[in-house]
């Protein structure tokens, strides 16, 4: 485009100075303000249009109704509740029967002149609450006490004898006599009660004793003595001292029932650095 024209030309003909006017685009952006406005006024005709058609339906179908009138009201009468049942008067309370008693009381030596009446037999007993004075009455099933049933199937079980070819002191046994608590109580124990002799500690010396005493059948410790260990230091004595202050011991089971039996005990030393 010559530049004298170009003030006076529209501003598509600027774009499309040199291009293909006859694809389409010029055109379209050319008219596009005039479809805009026809597209509008075609909407905006529609839609008066439809508005008008709904008031002119409308003024044909629109009917008054008028209000139904009630000549009168009518309540229903209320029925009054009836009165509540008077309450049953109370009954009597049952008197108690006394229970049958029967007289027992403790023996006495007295003349014969003074004696008493002789004391009611166990039959007599039987259904009858032990007191102080005999009434009649009812049998309390609940205050009279039956004498024990005896526990188990009857049987009487013994405990079982000693037999005469059995030592009286046992080296071996089925179980072993034991310090009470078990050997959580017995390192307890040891650890409250022991003492390390300072003689061993300046000689600087450590070890295990074994101490073999006698444990009856309440649980008595005898006959406390060192049979292994260090001879020096002094601690084969404090190891003795130790098992004679233990107290009762768990006396050793052998067929059934408690022995007396030898008890070794091993007692260790550590010594401190």
């Amino acid at each position: 485009m010559e530049s004298n024209k170009i003030l006076g030309a529209d501003i598509l003909d600027i774009i499309f100075d040199g291009k293909n006017k006859e694809y389409g685009a010029y055109e379209l952006r050319k008219t596009y303000n005039r479809r805009l406005f026809k597209s509008i006024a075609v909407t905006g005709i529609v839609i008066g249009l439809v508005f008008l058609g709904g008031i002119v339906s409308g003024r044909g179908t629109k009917r008054s109704v008028a209000p139904s009138l009630v000549d009168s009201v009518q309540l229903a009468a209320v029925e009054k509740d009836p009165l509540p049942p008077t309450a049953p008067p109370p009954l009597p309370k049952p008197q108690p029967v006394p229970i049958k008693t029967i007289a027992v009381t403790p023996p006495r030596i007295v003349p014969d002149d003074k004696a008493d009446a002789p004391p009611p037999t166990v039959e007599e007993q039987a259904d009858a609450k032990i007191g102080t004075v005999t009434t009649d009455g009812r049998i309390d099933d609940e205050s009279v006490v039956a004498p024990p049933a005896p526990a188990g199937n009857g049987k009487v079980i013994e405990e079982p004898k000693k037999k005469d070819d059995e030592p009286e002191i046992w080296t071996k046994v089925e179980i072993e006599s034991e310090f009470p608590g078990g050997m959580a109580a017995w390192l307890r124990f040891l650890h409250k009660n022991l003492d390390y002799p300072q003689e061993a500690i300046n000689l600087e010396i450590g070890g295990q004793v074994m101490v073999q005493f006698i444990v009856d059948e309440q649980g008595n410790v005898s006959n406390v003595q060192a049979i292994s260990g260090p001879d020096k230091g002094g601690l084969r004595e404090e190891a003795v001292r130790v098992i004679r202050k233990s107290g009762l011991w768990t006396a050793a089971i052998q067929n059934g029932r408690k022995v007396k039996s030898y008890k070794r005990q091993p007692i260790t030393f550590v010594a401190p650095e």
